[in-house]
């Protein structure tokens, strides 16, 4: 249940970032098929995330020391510019235009996915 919770919460992070960026573009020819795409982009957000991020986070550690945390920014831009790359690869309409769009986009993301995280209770089940 958790993990459909993060999914729902990226794709509405993702949608966001979207909605709010003109270079950061979602095609259908549906809302059905849109939203599809969202659910997909959020998952291979999630698992770049989770498999690539920790990785660029503990190589460039002192940087992000020295930036006093700032590089984590350019890292989530990063991270984000990825996601676009692998959803061009298979074929997902998901575009990122350029750096400074995937940074607006990262902070975003960010933003958004807190005030849901924030908003939504930590359990969602009984123990």
């Amino acid at each position: 249940m958790k993990l459909l919770m993060r999914l729902v919460v990226n794709a509405i992070a993702v949608a966001a970032a979207a909605w709010l960026l003109k270079d950061i573009s979602i095609s259908g020819s549906s809302t059905t098929n849109k939203v599809i795409t969202l659910v997909v982009v959020a998952a291979i957000f999630g698992l770049v995330n989770a498999v690539v991020k920790p990785l660029a986070t503990l190589l460039s550690l002192p940087f992000i020391v020295l930036t006093l945390g700032l590089l984590i920014f350019v890292i989530n831009a990063l991270m984000l510019l990825l996601t676009s790359w692998i959803s061009d690869g298979l074929d997902i309409p998901f575009e990122v235009e350029g750096f400074g769009t995937a940074l607006l986009g990262a902070l975003i993301i960010t933003v958004v996915s807190w005030l849901m995280n924030v908003l939504l209770p930590d359990k969602l089940e009984t123990d």
